[in-house]
């Protein structure tokens, strides 16, 4: 497996993550990635990663993450509205103790980075991408000043626990998990300690990511790698994970020209921020969002099974059987759990029917590739 998207080199100035030593100490292959030296991979490798994430647990240090608390400075009501008209999802609607998965647009419709928020009661929890949490900040900074203090977490890190036995092993340390469903939101103890705790992830697997004072950090993960189910994983695996659960990256599969609806995000966008809805529109983009919720986009994010074993991977441009272009590979790779190559891409909509044959210019040959729905690998979140 490639990781193109790990660019750079590690004579540049990058952060290092609270828990480097032990992923040093673990064995993690270091690459530059958004800014921090990130492990790749340990020594068990991509491959063993991956699947021992799908069969038992594996622990990813996720704390380049951006982590930002909104506290309100009149009402939450007021602070929820005003986040709300960020982005075409419904804020107030949230109910304490549960997340969202939510996208900051532009105004014509592109999206500036896709995020997870959490009703916390007194206040709003938000976890942004690596790559976009300066600009994120200082966009609710602008926006939201007014309505909110805009508070960064710099003294926790973050980790994620995921796959089938997430629960079990961390049910060790913190009995309440067992209780929490797919998407929401705890505060509970641990070593005299908060632990911020979602019921979540980015693998489509079961799990959660945890917010760690960064005091207790070590300990804490430690703790995690002393259970019989946990490995550490590195983002090669966080990777493949990811795609085989269909889910994009924002940079590669979503960015400014990319709007919700061609992204097939649409199931993020709440009937009352829609059209008729009690709190249509009233967000960055909304005349081109909301044109294509009614009409379909020109071009759709789909899933792509290329035929024989190799990938495609990301920039591969794709065409019709008879060479007109539709659009290119936005993530490709090999993927583990279904043993064969997938990828995700933009075509024009004509071409995204499941089922539809394509081709895939491959190092200046055409390949045959299928559009085939996603995500490739059953999700087994626990609702």
């Amino acid at each position: 497996m490639r990781f193109r998207q790990y660019g750079g080199d590690l004579s540049e100035v990058l952060l290092n993550l609270g828990l480097h030593d032990l992923h040093v100490a673990l064995g993690g292959k270091m690459v530059p990635f958004a800014g921090y030296e990130m492990p790749v991979q340990y020594p068990a490798g991509v491959m063993k990663e991956h699947l021992h994430t799908r069969a038992a647990a594996g622990l990813f240090d996720v704390s380049h993450m951006g982590q930002v608390i909104l506290r309100p400075k009149s009402s939450y009501e007021a602070l929820a509205l005003a986040f709300e008209a960020l982005m075409p999802v419904d804020v107030l609607g949230l109910a304490e103790g549960r997340q969202r998965y939510g996208l900051f647009t532009n105004e014509s419709g592109g999206i500036l980075d896709d995020l997870m928020f959490a009703n916390r009661g007194d206040h709003i929890f938000v976890v942004v991408n690596a790559a976009c949490k300066t600009a994120d900040i200082a966009h609710m900074r602008l926006y939201l000043g007014d309505e909110a203090e805009i508070i960064p977490v710099l003294d926790r890190g973050l980790l994620a626990l995921q796959g089938p036995q997430a629960e079990a092993a961390l049910a060790r340390l913190l009995p309440e998990v067992v209780a929490m469903r797919f998407m929401d939101v705890a505060v509970l103890p641990w070593q005299g300690a908060e632990l911020w705790i979602s019921r979540s992830g980015y693998t489509g697997e079961d799990g959660f990511e945890i917010s760690v004072p960064g005091a207790i950090l070590l300990a804490f993960a430690e703790e995690l790698l002393d259970q019989p189910e946990v490995m550490p994983i590195g983002l090669g695996a966080r990777d493949s994970l990811r795609l085989e659960a269909g889910l994009c990256l924002y940079g590669h599969d979503i960015d400014t020209t990319t709007s919700p609806v061609e992204a097939g995000l649409t199931w993020a966008i709440q009937k009352v921020r829609r059209a008729e809805g009690v709190r249509e529109g009233g967000f960055p983009g909304e005349t081109r969002i909301l044109q294509e919720l009614a009409e379909g986009p020109e071009r759709l994010r789909v899933g792509l099974r290329p035929v024989g074993r190799g990938p495609m991977r990301e920039h591969t441009d794709l065409f019709a059987e008879d060479g007109t272009p539709l659009g290119e590979v936005t993530s490709g790779g090999f993927g583990p759990s279904v043993e064969a190559p997938i990828a995700m891409g933009y075509v024009a909509r004509a071409f995204a029917a499941i089922g539809t044959p394509l081709e895939g210019d491959v190092r200046g040959k055409r390949l045959a590739v299928n559009v085939v729905a996603m995500p490739f690998h059953p999700t087994t979140y626990k609702r």
